[in-house]
């Protein structure tokens, strides 16, 4: 399946939102300046190129130029890729595959790393600030309710901390993400099929 402009753009919306409107993030993207990553999923049959400046980043499905780091990886590995200190390990086994300069992945791994991921940012321009707030207050709350429920089991907590917590916020971002760029697909084709139905009368 290729990216169609619609996803990349999306894609491009989100990681801007939370990783370049950020003012204290600011040295951590400079790293990144004039850099190009190519990112190949395995199960897709194109690959997104993101192009760094310092005003933005920019996602692209077509690029002629030789990028500056090649990554090859699974999509179930990204949300790893939040956690910096996984990086080696993930190499190791071979999930991850790196061609080029390392350096471009360890510091968008960092810049991840540092970013606060909070849905309100992404939900305030559709619903309202208030809104917004209200539903990510909610998933927090839901949130320290399950940690009072794991904090009888000690060790339980710890693996669970450890082991899956690091990564579930990753993958319940990239489900949202997929659930709203298909909507926002699905409202663009009803759009574009009422403007040509339009255009013929």
């Amino acid at each position: 399946m290729p990216f169609t402009p619609l996803i990349t753009a999306g894609i491009e919306g989100v990681l801007n939102t939370f990783l370049w409107r950020d003012r204290s993030l600011k040295s951590a993207r400079q790293r990144l300046q004039g850099k190009t990553l190519r990112v190949t999923l395995k199960e897709l049959s194109s690959p997104l190129v993101l192009v760094f400046s310092e005003q933005q980043l920019d996602v692209l499905s077509q690029w002629e130029g030789e990028a500056d780091c090649n990554v090859t990886t699974r999509i179930g590995v990204l949300p790893k890729l939040r956690d910096r200190q996984q990086l080696t390990a993930l190499i190791r086994s071979g999930e991850l595959e790196v061609e080029g300069d390392i350096q471009v992945v360890q510091n968008l791994a960092s810049l991840m790393d540092l970013a606060e991921f909070d849905p309100a940012e992404l939900l305030a321009p559709y619903i309202g600030d208030i809104a917004a707030e209200g539903i990510s207050k909610v998933a927090r709350n839901g949130g320290k309710l399950l940690k009072k429920g794991f904090s009888r089991n000690r060790q339980y907590l710890a693996e669970t901390l450890t082991e899956e917590w690091r990564v579930a916020p990753g993958q319940l971002e990239v489900a949202w993400f997929a659930e709203e760029t298909a909507a926002l697909a699905r409202s663009v084709e009803a759009f574009s099929e009422r403007l040509d139905k339009l255009e013929g009368k």
